[in-house]
């Protein structure tokens, strides 16, 4: 059915959604896009399904918004680019929403786009040995649509500290900016993540998907107002000399031109 992610589900209701572009570091594509929102409207209307986990394959968890797909957006019109922009916001509120607990198993590294992913998951678990960074000022563009969730996971105070500088970071600081709740050895993860899915096995399904639309409503508003300024930003930023600039630079593999690092 999929082609840039797999979905299975076990006995017990438990899905698991995996990221699967391993060769592309499960760098989000404009297909794995709208197959990660179709998922979350399958899995978010399955009454069989009492949680989800959300994982990569291969050695990186995601690396962001693909490449090409950033560079096919400066050479759209405006109105695609919207499109484009508004396509990816609404598979992370999708994700964000699902009425079913959303368990990030982080195996590897998490960039960018990758970084929103574990945002919107309730509760995200990571190997110890991972690195995570909002790279996108690196190329001359912003975490726009992500944005709302880093915020809402890690407050403004400490998103200061990493949403700007593109700084990578490891999992221990991960944890402490609030991104992971944990770091474990990756022979631990599985179990790490069982230990989160098993409480909900005993809680009443409709309860629980209560509970989390309640407790989204209580925390910082993510609305189509914010959602449509995201958009905003995110489309104003891709029309900018910065943006092209540090696109072109990583395919012709040199440093754009602001780049004075030694």
């Amino acid at each position: 059915m999929f082609q840039t992610i797999s979905v299975t589900t076990d006995a017990r209701g438990v899905a698991t959604l995996t990221l699967d572009r391993a060769e592309k570091h499960n760098a989000m594509s404009a297909l794995m896009i709208a197959e990660l929102t179709q998922a979350a409207a399958q899995l978010g209307a399955d009454d069989t399904v009492r949680a989800v986990v959300l994982t990569g394959a291969g050695q990186t968890f995601c690396a962001g918004g693909d490449l090409g797909w950033m560079r096919d957006q400066m050479a759209a019109d405006p109105d695609t680019r919207f499109v484009e922009a508004r396509k990816l916001a609404e598979m992370l509120q999708a994700l964000n929403t699902l009425p079913k607990p959303l368990i990030g198993a982080l195996q590897g590294n998490a960039f960018g786009g990758g970084v929103g992913l574990a945002s919107v998951c309730d509760v995200a678990i990571g190997v110890e040995t991972l690195k995570m960074g909002l790279t996108e000022t690196r190329l001359g563009l912003i975490p726009a649509t992500i944005g709302p969730y880093v915020i809402a996971r890690m407050g403004e105070a400490r998103a200061r500290r990493v949403f700007m500088s593109a700084r990578l970071f490891d999992a221990g600081e991960a944890v402490g900016l609030g991104l992971l709740v944990r770091a474990v050895p990756a022979s631990d993860l599985a179990d790490a993540v069982e230990a989160e899915v098993l409480p909900y096995l005993s809680c009443a399904p409709g309860a629980v998907a209560s509970a989390k639309g309640l407790v989204r409503t209580l925390g910082p508003r993510i609305d189509d107002a914010v959602i449509d300024q995201t958009i905003r930003a995110l489309v104003n930023r891709w029309e900018t000399d910065e943006a092209r600039e540090g696109i072109d630079a990583f395919f012709d593999k040199r440093k754009p031109a602001w780049n004075s690092k030694v």
